[in-house]
């Protein structure tokens, strides 16, 4: 085999390795710990008396920051506030706002047929908001943008690329009893190697981390939030992708990984479980405030997303214009609310939910002995 050359394009990329060279036993070790705060964090999204508050808010802060990795920047209360409706948001938003449509179209198919190569196009398609399909045209480069230099030159030719991600799909289904999570691992680095697509390799990249989760059977909804991760980590992110192709250092990389499920794991708990107090509080105070006359499902409502339309509540609570407009403006009347207008409509913000989940929890104590890179 040709040595690789950060020049030349890789079409001799490697399969991904046997589950003997991935599971090593310092791999094997921080799984454990990735593997339980996984488990414990599935179980809290689905014991949510409404889950739609997590299916709303997680995924669009994970769009949020997966969209900045690649310098597409807006920001949080942009998103939620254009989230049912994007007309007269900027490009940055829209962009944004696809990312979370694109994750929601790659579980629906997970669900239906699989995690395969036509789902990554499907993914890829719905973050640029076209059809997409592989690359076929020469001279790809993957370079510093601050030095010009070249880091990578990924495969080249359309029938090189699809025999790689059928290499790839392979894997991920791939019979040989691997942890779930250091299949991920490995998977991830596979995809991005081959960078399939002229653009948004990355994104589509993170999205596919979940979905294989979910095919799995670790994750009941979409919920895991690893671009923050990287994010604070980017630039071993970067030199431990480079690593393994340069050096075939898949332990550093999947120890890397591993970490990175268990401390955002253990970050969204927290953040579920803010959530869920936070709730209790509301709900107590709107009971005073009205006199106990609350219905659950309006509660309910409020806690869906940062921002309520009227349209909404009449939508889920089955009432007329006047009862919603009335039960809303009474609770920004009392402060728990801010009446808002956004263009030509009328919203009501829930500013402690929206602080909430704006705000970065820190990161937590490590329970299992994980490399630190």
């Amino acid at each position: 085999m040709t040595p690789w050359r950060h020049d030349v394009p890789y079409n001799e990329l490697p399969a991904p390795p046997s589950v003997e060279m991935l599971e090593t036993r310092a791999t094997l070790k921080a799984a454990i710990g990735a593997n339980a705060a996984l488990a414990q964090l599935d179980q809290a999204a689905v014991a949510m008396p409404n889950p739609t508050v997590l299916i709303n808010t997680i995924p669009l802060l994970e769009a949020q920051a997966s969209s900045e990795i690649e310098n597409v920047v807006t920001t949080t209360d942009a998103l939620f506030r254009h989230m049912d409706d994007s007309t007269g948001a900027d490009a940055a938003t829209r962009e944004t706002l696809r990312y979370r449509s694109a994750l929601r179209i790659g579980f629906e198919r997970t669900q239906r047929r699989g995690l395969t190569t036509a789902t990554a196009i499907a993914v890829c398609g719905e973050v640029h908001g076209r059809q997409m399909d592989l690359r076929a045209l020469p001279g790809t480069r993957i370079g510093n943008p601050t030095t010009g230099e070249i880091l990578y030159s990924p495969p080249v030719g359309r029938d090189v690329i699809a025999e790689k991600l059928s290499e790839w799909e392979g894997f991920i289904h791939r019979p040989d009893g691997m942890d779930a999570l250091i299949r991920m691992a490995a998977a991830h680095y596979q995809f991005e190697a081959i960078h399939p697509f002229s653009d948004g390799n990355g994104r589509t990249g993170r999205i596919l981390n979940v979905l294989q989760l979910v095919e799995a059977g670790l994750l009941r909804l979409p919920l895991l939030y690893l671009s923050r991760y990287i994010i604070e980590t980017k630039g071993d992110y970067y030199r431990l992708l480079r690593a393994v192709t340069a050096e075939a250092a898949w332990e550093e990389w999947i120890l890397y990984v591993l970490q990175g499920v268990e401390q955002t794991s253990r970050q969204t708990l927290t953040k579920i479980q803010g959530i869920r107090d936070l709730q209790e509080d509301f709900t107590r105070r709107a009971r005073e405030e009205s006199r106990g006359a609350v219905q659950s499902d309006f509660q309910a409502v409020l806690f869906e997303q940062p921002y309520c339309r009227i349209a909404t509540v009449m939508d889920r609570c089955h009432v007329s214009r006047p009862t919603a407009t009335s039960w809303l403006s009474s609770l920004s009347d009392a402060g728990l609310l801010h009446d808002v207008k956004v263009g030509r409509d009328r919203l009501f913000l829930n500013e402690e939910f929206l602080s909430l989940l704006i705000r970065d929890e820190p990161l937590p104590s490590m329970g299992s002995d994980l490399m630190r890179i």
